[in-house]
This record gives structure tokens, C-alpha cells and sequence, in this order.
């Protein structure tokens, strides 16, 4: 009898480990921070913004490849991982050709919206994200994991807040006359609600901003050269937090000083710190993400410029929260646990007047007077009157019909762009049907407004200031509100710092070029999530790979006093 066959063994392959995952994302965004301030400042850190650039990865070339350089596109970039042309947000506010008025990015007309304030405020408006066009990558990263991840944002700024957040979140907080806000459209929570009575920004009234170094570590003059600063204060510190002069509680403009100093950066770290307890981030099962930015760097350089002892005092100031925040998340979450970005919306061009000194070409592009050598052209070929409908930042926008018209007569259009190209501090202009659809370019500058260009949002005509020339609105025989901006395509506006650090992070300095739209594509590889439309690309330069050995962290620098600045 033959003998029978062994049975067949089948080997059972053992169920592949998932891929590690963060368990919280952070996302920090510093407004209006140039890049070269970390190279600048590094020295006089020693908290937060210190360790990120010790233990984290620098990428030292990181720019915006876009002209409009303002706060809601920089969030909105940030936080999709494309740039205005796909997500939508092409500045700040523009001109609603349909309602015939300026709009703001976040500005909601459902009449179902409203915005909620904690601590019986009664805010006004309604602000949600339904005008950004595609997702966030805290709702996808949601959305694609069971909904397991909390989503919460902070801000002073409401366009802020929401952009980081996107459409939904279990909170997008911002500040507004005095108050924490959200929106209906977001949920509220009553640790916000508790911190919103317990601590208020009115407790800061009657303190004052003063210098937190010895004065002989201040690299430029006591005086900012053509600042202009906040009412109620002076261009030398200190800075007191007592709004209009003989006041005795908390007014418009004690609110206005208080969110242009350190005071309001320490309220918005204590909001997030306040959350990870409250809501236990980092300990559910899925991967949380909580976004802060961080406001007063932008109202301190419209007012003081790039080149101010504020400018260079209020960063140590966020040194130091920054440190403190860390030192939390180390704390409730576990140093390595966690991943970090820290970038910034938008750069600044020098106050004008100041950089005069250097012998540079640099003066104000008077909006105002642009729109009146446009109507005067116009005005010659019976064209009517107003034939400017507005002018916001670099984007001009016609009356209803004009543009149409002019397309078709060459001869008005000459005369259009001979008169623009006329104004003082123009260096040359651009026709909304060179950028559409983003066509191939040689010129860095076509492709910035083109990368900025959305139809139906962006003007008809855009300028192009000359470098250092700042776009003033101002109107004629009226003192200037501010000493310096942002928004167009130079270096100096778009040249921002790219940090990241933590989870999965390979510490090192990169000097390839990068976007902060690689942002949100790196946080998604980490997470195993997908971003349905993108303009950037995974850093995967920086990313550890799979099975290598772990760099060794230096340890962190001792966590800052949380004493008040």
C-alpha cells in the first residue's frame, strides 16, 4: 500500500503591523514672521523657537510661489496644501462683482449663520469657510479617519482661525471687540467658555509692554522710522495697555493695544494648552490637530516695520510661550508623539521712509490717485463715470460692462494701461486674461499673479508695484494708518520660515526650495490620509524612513516662566 502524502502545510503570513501615526498635529503659524527673522534673532531664543530649530527640520528656502501675499491666502495655502488659484481665498477681501461690495474672505450671507460669542458677548457678522473652495487638511484628515480626530483652531483673527479649521471643527475660536467668537458652523466648549470668564484679555488693562532684554541687545534705533503706532501709544516703549488717555476700563482702543502685544500671545498659547487638557488631544484613538496663530507679529509690523525693537521683542516674547507650550505637550502627550509645523502667512516690506535711508528707490503707490489717471483715461472716450468699480491691494475691478468693453477697444485699454503705468512706484501691469488658467511662463512675476488668479474673484487688471514701493489706500490729505504692509510677489513678502519637528521629522537643515504648501502634504503622508487636489509636495526630505535608526533629540531648554510679559 503506498504511503500517503504529508498533509500541505500553507505558511500564514502574520498580519502586517499599521504604520505609526502621530498623535497630534500641530500647526503654528506666526503672522507677518519674514524668514530671515530666524536668522536674525536665533541667538536671543531660548524656548520654542529655539528648539524648533535645533531639533526639528529648517528648510531655509521656503517661499510663496503666488503675488497675493496676505493673511487669509497664506492661511488658506497652509492649511489645504494649495495655492489661491485652486483653494479660492485670493486676498483677504475683494470686490463681489454680483453684490457690487467688498466682501471678506470669510464674510457668510446665509442668513442661518451667525457668530456666537463665549462669556455673553454678542459679536456680530456670520464667518465660516464656505468660501474656500476645497478642503482643509484637518477636515480630510477627519473625514478620513472615521471622525475619530477633534479638529480645534485659535486666533485674533477670525479669517485665521477659520481657514486653519476649514468647514468644520470641534472649535475655530478668534477674538473680536474684547471677546473670544466662533460661528455657528463650529461647536462650542466650555473650557473656552471657562477660560473666556476666568481669564479675559480685560485682566491686562493697566499693564504695559516693556523690554524683556537688557537695551544694549536691540539691533535698531528707539524709534521705528515712519512707524506709526497703535492710538494711545508712542514709538518708544513702554507700551502701556490703558487704551484712550484718561479712561478707566477696558475701550476699543485698550483692546486694539492689547492684541498688538505679548499679552495676546500668551492668551492664545493658555486657549491650547487649556484644550489638550479639556479634550484630552493626543490620547484618542485617532490623531488630533490643533492649529494656534499667532496675530500680534503682523499688528507690530504694520505699525513698527521689520526694523523695530517691537519686532524683535515681541519673537523673544513667543520664544518663550512657545517653550512653555512644548513643555506641555511633552508633558500630557509625550515628547516624540507629537509633530509640529511652524510657518507664516506672508513677509513685509520695510517701511518706506526707513528704507529711503539706505538710498534705495522706495516710496508709496498711491491707490487713490491711480483710480482717478484710470477715470480721467476712461473719461476721454466717453466711457462712464465711475468706470473703476475698486481697487484692493494689486487688483483692479470694473464697473459692470467696462472690462467687457474694453477688451474689445484696444485704444482705451492702451490708454488704461499707459495711465497706470504713468503712476509713481507702477512697474508694470498684467490683463486677468494673461493669468487664467495658469499658463507656461518664463517670468517669475506672470506666474505669481497667474498662481494668485481666480475667476470670478480676482480683479480685471493687477499691478505690479516697483520693490519697495508699498500699496497705500490711504485717502488724499489723510495721515497713513499704518507704517508699512504686504502682498505682492517680491522676497520679502513671499521668503517664509518652513519648521517642522516631532513625529517622523528628521532634524537637519534643507536648503532645497519648498512652499509652505508642502505643509499639509507632509502631515498628510504621516497620517495616511489623502488631499484630493494639491499644489504642494510631500517633504519627504525631512521625513525618517521606515525602520532608521531614531535621531537623537537634544534635550529641551528648560521651559520658560509662564509669568506674564
Amino acid at each position: 500500500m503506498a504511503a500517503q502524502a504529508p498533509p500541505l502545510r500553507v505558511a500564514v503570513p502574520k498580519a502586517a503591523k499599521a504604520p505609526a501615526r502621530p498623535k497630534l498635529i500641530v500647526l503654528l503659524v506666526v503672522d507677518q514672521m519674514r524668514a530671515d527673522y530666524v536668522d536674525k534673532f536665533l541667538g536671543q531664543w531660548t524656548g520654542g523657537l529655539r528648539r524648533l530649530v535645533e531639533d526639528g527640520a529648517w528648510f531655509r528656502d521656503a517661499t510663496y510661489p503666488y503675488a497675493a501675499t496676505e493673511t487669509c491666502v497664506g492661511h488658506a495655502t497652509i492649511s489645504t496644501g494649495a495655492f489661491p488659484a485652486t483653494h479660492g481665498m485670493v486676498a483677504n477681501a475683494w470686490w463681489d462683482r454680483k453684490e457690487q461690495k467688498m466682501v471678506t474672505c470669510t464674510s457668510d450671507p446665509d442668513p442661518k449663520v451667525k457668530n456666537i460669542g463665549y462669556a455673553g458677548a454678542t459679536p456680530q457678522g456670520a464667518d465660516t469657510a464656505w468660501r474656500m473652495a476645497v478642503p482643509s487638511f484637518a477636515e480630510e484628515l477627519k473625514f478620513q479617519t472615521s471622525g475619530a480626530t477633534r479638529v480645534v483652531t485659535f486666533s485674533v483673527k477670525a479669517r485665521v482661525a477659520i481657514t486653519m479649521a476649514g468647514h468644520k471643527a470641534d472649535a475655530a475660536t478668534w477674538f473680536d471687540g474684547g471677546a473670544w467668537v466662533t460661528s455657528s458652523a463650529y461647536d462650542t466648549q466650555p473650557f473656552i467658555e471657562e477660560q473666556a470668564k476666568s481669564r479675559p484679555a480685560k485682566a491686562d488693562f493697566g499693564k504695559s509692554w516693556t523690554l524683556s532684554l537688557p537695551e544694549k541687545a536691540y539691533w535698531y534705533d528707539e524709534k521705528a522710522l515712519g512707524g506709526v503706532p497703535p492710538a494711545g501709544w508712542e514709538l518708544t516703549f513702554p507700551h502701556p495697555l490703558r487704551g484712550k488717555a484718561g479712561v478707566t476700563e477696558p475701550d476699543a482702543d485698550f483692546y486694539n493695544q492689547w492684541a498688538c502685544s505679548p499679552y495676546a500671545d500668551t492668551a492664545l498659547t493658555e486657549l491650547a494648552e487649556k484644550a489638550v487638557d479639556a479634550l484630552n488631544l493626543g490620547k484618542a484613538a485617532g490623531t488630533d490637530f490643533l492649529a494656534i496663530g499667532y496675530s500680534p507679529v503682523d499688528y507690530v509690523g504694520h505699525a513698527f516695520g521689520p526694523r523695530s525693537r517691537e519686532i524683535q521683542d515681541i519673537l523673544v516674547r513667543l520664544d518663550k510661550d512657545l517653550g512653555n507650550l512644548f513643555a506641555h505637550l511633552d508633558a500630557k502627550i509625550g515628547r516624540g508623539n507629537y509633530v509640529v509645523a511652524l510657518s507664516a502667512d506672508h513677509g513685509v516690506v520695510p517701511i518706506p521712509e526707513d528704507m529711503q535711508t539706505s538710498g534705495a528707490d522706495a516710496g508709496l503707490l498711491r491707490l487713490p490717485e491711480l483710480r482717478e489717471r484710470i477715470e480721467k483715461a476712461l473719461a476721454a472716450f466717453k466711457y462712464p463715470k465711475p468706470a473703476v468699480a475698486s481697487i484692493s491691494g494689486s487688483d483692479i475691478y470694473f464697473a459692470p460692462g467696462v472690462y467687457d468693453k474694453l477688451q474689445h477697444d484696444h485704444a482705451a485699454m492702451q490708454a488704461v494701461l499707459e495711465a497706470a503705468l504713468a503712476q509713481p512706484g507702477v512697474a508694470a501691469v498684467y490683463r486677468a486674461e494673461e493669468l487664467r488658467d495658469r499658463p507656461a511662463t518664463q517670468s517669475p512675476t506672470v506666474r505669481a499673479f497667474a498662481n494668485s488668479y481666480f475667476t470670478g474673484r480676482s480683479g480685471d487688471l493687477f499691478i505690479l508695484p516697483k520693490p519697495y514701493w508699498l500699496l497705500d489706500s490711504t485717502p488724499p490729505g489723510k495721515p497713513r494708518s499704518y507704517g508699512t504692509g504686504h502682498g505682492v510677489p517680491y522676497n520679502y513678502d513671499q521668503h517664509v520660515p518652513v519648521l517642522l519637528m516631532g513625529f517622523g521629522i528628521q532634524p537637519g537643515q534643507y536648503f532645497q526650495p519648498v512652499t509652505p504648501a508642502d505643509i499639509a502634504p507632509t502631515f498628510a503622508a504621516l497620517c495616511g490620509i489623502t488631499l484630493a487636489t494639491r499644489d504642494g509636495h510631500i517633504l519627504s526630505e525631512a521625513l525618517k524612513k521606515p525602520g532608521s535608526a531614531s535621531t537623537l533629540l537634544r534635550p529641551a531648554p528648560a521651559a520658560a516662566s509662564k509669568s506674564s510679559p
